[in-house]
């Protein structure tokens, strides 16, 4: 019984002891706050992004995973630039399905009857200035 209640006394000191050493001990004080870690390669914001941005994107660490914020913004920036590129895809494909369809259907004639009614033939094509 002797044996047992020193046990228990040591290990009442040596809790107490880590406890005040962790808390406020140390002859510099408590430690200071660490400033929560942020994401240090941002996307670029001057230009699209490439597969060598995406590659080299790393999230920091928080206490649960990634910070959702930080994972966010990044989804929503490549989403925006997916769709994007996805608009002028699709944008392409169509000036070339026209332009195919031209092709094969051959040029407007000035002996058209068009033409022989006095209208002017008007071109849906974009202008050089109007394409991005």
């Amino acid at each position: 019984m002797v044996m047992f209640l020193f046990l228990v006394v040591a290990l009442a000191v040596v809790v107490g002891a880590v406890t005040l050493a962790v808390v406020g001990g140390g002859e510099n004080g408590p430690l200071p706050e660490a400033a929560p870690e942020r994401l240090r390669d941002p996307l670029p914001p001057d230009r699209p992004v490439d597969r060598a941005d995406v590659e080299g994107l790393r999230f920091p660490l928080a206490a649960r995973g990634y910070r959702m914020a930080d994972v966010d913004d990044a989804l929503g920036r490549l989403g925006a630039e997916l769709a994007e590129r996805d608009a002028r895809i699709a944008d392409l494909e169509s000036a070339l399905a026209g332009a195919r369809s031209a092709a094969t259907h051959g040029p407007v004639h000035a002996s058209g009857p068009a033409h022989a009614s006095g209208e002017d033939h008007v071109s849906m094509d974009k202008r050089p200035e109007d394409r991005p």
